[in-house]
């Protein structure tokens, strides 16, 4: 592709002056959150298989991924990121063809977790560690500049401590990525010990019931380069859409139907250039 949106991708992340990474699930999403100011995108896998009719975890294919990435780096023209799970496969190499078809879809980088979706638990550390130097290899390989992501998933899935986490993302680091994530830590005062343990820029997760209470301002302080929001934004619009059908489908009441976004506001964002 002539076009190459790593550079300014990577310019975003700064320890210390967060850049939010808005997660969106289709074109439209992304042109939405284009027009009300994102400064880049990222794909969810999870909000990707809500729009698919699946569960989260593992449900997407590679190549469901790679043309649904392809669709939202088509949308605007911000830099997109991919949430590619464990790279959609457990091999090495595997791992390595997922990056270089990233690239090819024209990401500006994507993130590569250590779950191991066919037996629900994390790779072992030195396998895992494996998998990210194979990411980074073929990240250096590319023809352009491309932000590779190293995800320590096991306290967000319930595999293992802040210690062992800390322990495999200094692992990614010294494997050379450019980005470290380890989803939903216990606490602040753990997350402060995340981004502590690196001098490779942070990714925080705001969602949920601690750290959607976090203000920018806070994540900034502590030193994180990069908010993102995961599936939160699909799964704030998946309860509107219960919280409006449920009366009008349980007792005939389309009250909530009055707090509709206008159309004509909608129809301008979704008018912006791509």
């Amino acid at each position: 592709m002539s076009h190459d949106p790593g550079p300014a991708f990577r310019a975003l992340h700064q320890p210390g002056n967060p850049f939010i990474l808005a997660n969106a699930w289709d074109a439209g999403s992304a042109k939405m959150l284009a027009a009300l100011g994102a400064q880049a995108l990222a794909t969810t896998s999870g909000g990707h298989a809500f729009t698919l009719g699946r569960p989260d975890m593992g449900t997407v294919t590679r190549d469901e991924a790679l043309a649904h990435a392809q669709d939202l780096v088509a949308a605007t023209p911000l830099p997109v990121s991919g949430d590619f799970e464990n790279g959609y496969g457990d091999a090495p190499e595997t791992v390595a063809e997922t990056i270089r078809l990233a690239c090819e879809a024209g990401l500006a980088g994507c993130s590569i977790e250590d779950t191991a979706f066919d037996t629900d638990t994390a790779y072992a550390f030195d396998f895992a560690v494996e998998r990210i130097k194979a990411a980074v290899a073929a990240t250096r390989a590319l023809p352009r500049d491309f932000v590779l992501v190293a995800r320590a998933d096991g306290i967000m899935n319930g595999y293992y401590d802040v210690e062992e986490a800390i322990r495999r993302l200094q692992a990614f680091d010294a494997a050379g990525a450019d980005c470290l994530y380890a989803p939903f830590p216990k606490s602040v005062d753990d997350l402060r010990r995340i981004v502590a343990c690196t001098d490779k820029p942070i990714n925080a997760l705001t969602a949920g019931p601690v750290f959607s209470k976090v203000t920018r301002a806070d994540y900034a302080a502590m030193g994180v380069a990069r908010i993102s929001l995961g599936s939160a934004l699909a799964r704030v619009t998946q309860q509107s859409l219960i919280d409006a059908a449920t009366p009008l489908l349980a007792a005939g009441d389309f009250s909530t139907l009055g707090t509709a976004a206008d159309r004509a506001t909608v129809d301008a964002m979704l008018s912006t250039p791509s």
